[in-house]
């Protein structure tokens, strides 16, 4: 949905025509404008128009809030590794497309043409002549595969276990941005997490600072006392600055992600509480449970499984190679050439002498009695429909010795079912590891919460007792911005490991599932 506001000087709107805008105090000057360019006279339009206009941006800004379920809808769609992926699938696709078309018959057409001089064969009387010629011809030729020990079979099965590993492979890609984005978006809310305590603390300093110059004016505590806190608030505001850059850093990484322009606004939708997260207990996130299910759903065990088939079937084509194949031949041609002449027009009788034979002494012409007429040059599509000519046939190809190239191919190919099953064994006993080790890892992150969230407590009771101390100069500053900083950095080890936990029991989640929800 699109919408266009106008940005005017509130002086050029005239409202003399527009008495029921002048007591909305909540409409923009720019609907103002509009309404008057626009001339409406009637209240039940403007109402409807003010509606329109005031829900198409509220539309827009919703659109502006990036919910995790958005981000991963739009990275599977613009990503460019996951496009790659869907090329290689469609790549799969036409590789079978292609195997499946070869056990059709082969169909080839060929035009001829040429100039032949001195000693040469006359293609329309098959004789030797001695003169120049012009020739051409026509030909169409069919072959056909019989039987091949079923080499082509085999080749377009394993095509097929190779289109099923990529499809595997592509839904791997998919699961694995589901992961990425997830990291992704709980970074930046734990980013934001820090930005929010960075000002707390940043805000309690300057309250502190506040209060030290009254209790300095007073002559409660000395100068030096100010001067460490305004120290103290320096370095309170570098820690804020860090920590905004840090949260920006965090969004361009999402961004560059999801492939989505640096300029396009990113605000995230926060959750209504992170703590109420839906989540698994360890006890449902046994290692050896996730792994069970992990094995059975995981794309990329299945993909393995399709690629060693695919190698299973490429050694049986080159195995069907090493045996005599069966074609079927059949064709058909046409010639032309200039020298082809036919008589034309009557026939006139004539004598001609042949010899002279002596009977009784006295010498005799032999002659030979025959007819004439004019020639002209066989037409061209009579040449052709008169040279036309079919053939059919069989032909047994038997292989005898090849270089050892149709050997050397069997031999790779049983190498080559030895490295998937090696691939297929590496990737299970590594997804294995990964489950126990991401096991591991959210028992410790759950631990370390656990512990995060005492010190915290035992931090914000140190610094509520410190400044009852230092308010009524029994603590000196030094020592108050050393519990101060302690109850800070508790709190951002708590966000921390708050959110590394989250991460942690939600790739459990992953390896089990193959989803992630936040």
């Amino acid at each position: 949905m699109m919408f266009y506001l106008k940005f005017v000087w509130p002086g050029a709107i005239p409202t003399r025509d527009l008495p029921f805008i002048k007591n909305m105090g909540i409409v923009t000057t720019q609907l103002q404008y509009f309404c008057q360019a626009m001339r409406i006279k009637t209240l039940a339009i403007a109402s409807a128009l003010i509606l329109l206009l005031f829900i198409s941006p509220l539309s827009v800004s919703a659109q502006d809030n990036w919910s995790y379920q958005r981000c991963l809808e739009y990275a599977l769609t613009h990503n460019l590794t996951l496009q790659q992926s869907v090329l290689q699938k469609r790549l799969s696709e036409l590789t079978l497309k292609q195997n499946r078309l070869s056990q059709l018959p082969t169909i080839n057409a060929g035009v001829s043409g040429g100039y032949r001089f001195g000693r040469s064969i006359d293609p329309t009387s098959n004789t030797f002549v001695t003169q120049s010629l012009m020739n051409s011809g026509l030909s169409l030729d069919m072959s056909a595969d019989l039987f091949g020990w079923f080499s082509k079979q085999n080749t377009i099965a394993a095509s097929k276990y190779q289109l099923y590993a990529n499809n595997f492979l592509l839904e791997k890609a998919r699961n694995d941005m589901g992961v990425n984005v997830a990291n992704a978006f709980l970074q930046i809310l734990l980013a934001n997490e820090q930005v929010k305590l960075s000002k707390s603390q940043v805000a309690l300093s300057e309250a502190q600072l506040d209060n030290t110059r009254k209790l300095v004016s007073a002559g409660s505590v000395p100068e030096s006392n100010q001067a460490d806190m305004e120290a103290q608030l320096a370095r309170d505001s570098s820690t804020l600055v860090d920590a905004q850059n840090n949260a920006i850093v965090r969004v361009l990484q999402m961004k560059a992600l999801l492939n989505l322009d640096f300029a396009v606004p990113f605000t995230t939708e926060l959750p209504e509480d992170i703590e109420s997260i839906p989540m698994l207990s360890l006890t449902e996130t046994a290692p050896e449970m996730v792994f069970s299910a992990a094995l059975a759903s995981q794309p990329q065990y299945k993909s393995d499984e399709m690629m060693v088939k695919a190698a299973e079937r490429t050694l049986a084509s080159a195995r069907g190679a090493l045996y005599p194949s069966l074609r079927f031949n059949a064709g058909a041609g046409t010639n032309y050439a200039n020298t082809n002449f036919q008589p034309f027009g009557p026939l006139i009788p004539k004598v001609d002498t042949i010899g002279l034979v002596n009977v009784n002494g006295t010498d005799y012409n032999v002659v030979r009695p025959s007819v004439t007429s004019d020639v002209r040059r066989v037409p061209f599509g009579d040449q052709l429909n008169n040279n036309f000519g079919q053939n059919i046939g069989l032909s047994l190809s038997i292989p005898l010795l090849n270089a050892w190239q149709l050997r050397g191919n069997v031999e790779r190919a049983k190498i080559d079912i030895e490295n998937k099953q090696l691939t297929l064994d590496i990737n299970k006993q590594q997804l294995r590891q990964d489950v126990y080790t991401a096991h591991a890892d959210a028992v410790g992150a759950f631990q370390k919460y656990q512990a995060a969230i005492s010190t915290e407590n035992a931090s914000q009771k140190a610094y509520d007792f410190a400044t009852k101390r230092y308010n009524v100069g029994l603590m000196n500053t030094v020592e108050y911005v050393t519990t101060q900083t302690n109850l800070f950095r508790a709190q951002i080890d708590r966000v921390s490991a708050l959110y590394d936990y989250i991460f942690k029991i939600k790739l459990l989640e992953f390896y089990r599932d193959q989803r992630i929800s936040l």
